[in-house]
Order: C-alpha cells, then structure tokens, then sequence
C-alpha cells in the first residue's frame, strides 16, 4: 500500500539524493535509499540509509575520504571481515546518514540465494525489501535487474520461511512452563520477543511481502491483507503485560490465530498441535 510521504521523508529524501550525488559515479555506479525514508514514513528518530554499490570497494582509507567529501562528518565504521561489504555512519547537517557499502557480486550472490530459498533468516532476509523497495538515487542499470527479480515473492521461499518459523513453536509444553519461574523473566522476555519475530516472518511470507525492519511494528502489520485481528495491539498487550502467565497465553493465542494461515506443512501440523497443548496447560 502506497502511503504519501511524511514532510521529515521529503526532507531526507531531499539531503539523501545530495549526499548521494557528492559520490563519484564511476566509483559508486549504483545508489538505492532504504529505509524508513525510501518507505515515506520517517519521523523525526529518522534517520537516512543509503545503499551504495561498487563493482569493488575501494580501500577502507579512500570509502573513508570519499564519506567525508560527501559531507559525513564524526564518521564511526565497522568492518565485516572478510566479506565484501562496509559500514559507516556520521551526521550531515544533523542528520544521522548510514552508509552501507556491498560489491556488486555480493548484491548478485545476496539476491541469486534469497530467490532460490536458500536465505530464511530475518537478517540476511530483510536485504530484500530494502532492494526491493528502495529509491534508486543512482544507478547504471543494475537497480533495475535487482528489482525486476525481486517483484515477485517466490513460493519456495514461502514454505521455506513457514518451516523455518514453525519450528520455534514445536518444543514440549513442559519446556515452555518452565520459562515462567519466578525470578526468570528475562527467560520469558526471549520467548516472547521471538515468537513475535517469528509471527512476523511466517506473514510476511504468506503474503508475500518482503520483511522490513522490525520498527514501526503497526504500519507492518497495516500492510499485510492477511492477519490475526488487532494483531499489533495483539503483540502490544502480551508484551507489556506484568503477569507472565498472561503474558504467554496472550501471546501463543496470537501464535495460534498466526498459524491458522499458514500452508500445512510437517512443522506447521506440529506448533498447532503444541500451541493448543500449551494453551490447555495455561487455561
């Protein structure tokens, strides 16, 4: 569902595309805004993500001059080994501005392995929607193959981050009684926060959206035709609520109305079964 931009993403967009043109093209031939901003739904905790693609990075002394001649200032980095990707963040005219920088091949690789289901996990996952859905500020032509091939959510993928996301759901009731003891509430708090992640994932994929951030749980959930009634006042509730015991119930109610459409697979046949135990046991 198309939203019209906030004024804060019209003026992000705005400095993101300045920032964006400092960068010479024949260095950074490929340019995508993501995020909140690309999405036109930033507020003022917004901050701007810009994409920025290379056929090689250059060294870490020139990315860091080059963030510098794009107007990035108190700049902090961080490596990722010896993968073909870098970090970096700093302020422009107040602005925070996140610099992510990929190789072309690992976009390719990124991309190749997500449509093929070989990448299930939220975090890897979630470079999907911000290719799939980014402005593209700059670009030689190669924006426009990564998007094409990413319109369409395949249905391997489907059942693939169905499966993956099911399988939270299958341990033995005992198991998860157990994380109500007194003085375990942190135990609890894990339990809650992933079955959230988890029902996010699995309708994310049955509607075939590509997962977003994990903010702004209310637009998420907004988007989504398919979904438990109220599911993010849903997710709310069980969250903030003091009594453990409730708190679960809540919240495996709502994995229970999640599962409801889910396709029947191994997995999904199991967590039903699981969930509705727990949910005897916790009556």
């Amino acid at each position: 569902m198309a939203v019209a931009p906030t004024p804060r993403s019209e003026q992000l967009r705005e400095l993101a595309q300045r920032v964006a043109d400092r960068f010479p093209p024949d260095v950074v031939p490929e340019i995508l805004l993501t995020g909140s901003v690309s999405r036109g739904i930033a507020d003022e905790g917004s901050d701007i993500e810009l994409l920025l693609v290379s056929d090689v990075l250059p060294p870490p002394e020139e990315r860091l001059a080059l963030a510098a001649a794009a107007g990035l200032e108190e700049l902090d980095t961080l490596e990722s080994g010896d993968r073909p990707i870098w970090w970096t963040e700093g302020l422009v005219d107040g602005d925070v501005v996140e610099l992510i920088w990929w190789s072309r091949a690992y976009v390719d690789e990124r991309v190749d392995r997500i449509l093929a289901a070989e990448i299930v996990d939220h975090a890897r996952l979630r470079s999907a929607e911000a290719i799939a859905n980014g402005l593209v500020l700059r670009t030689s032509g190669a924006a426009a193959v990564w998007q094409a091939r990413l319109s369409v959510y395949p249905p391997a993928l489907v059942d693939a981050v169905v499966a993956d996301a099911a399988l939270d759901w299958t341990e033995q009731p005992r198991s998860i009684l157990a994380k109500l003891r007194p003085g375990d509430r942190l135990v609890l708090a894990l339990q809650l926060t992933s079955d959230v992640e988890n029902m996010l994932r699995l309708l994310c994929a049955v509607n075939r959206v590509w997962e977003p951030g994990r903010k702004r749980l209310a637009f998420t959930a907004e988007q989504l035709p398919r979904k438990p009634v109220r599911f993010a006042e849903r997710v709310e509730a069980a969250l903030v609520e003091p009594d453990g015991a409730w708190a679960l119930r809540a919240a495996r109610e709502l994995v229970r109305d999640t599962l409801s459409f889910a396709p029947d697979l191994p997995e999904v046949v199991v967590a039903r079964e699981r969930v509705a135990r727990l949910l005897e046991a916790l009556a």
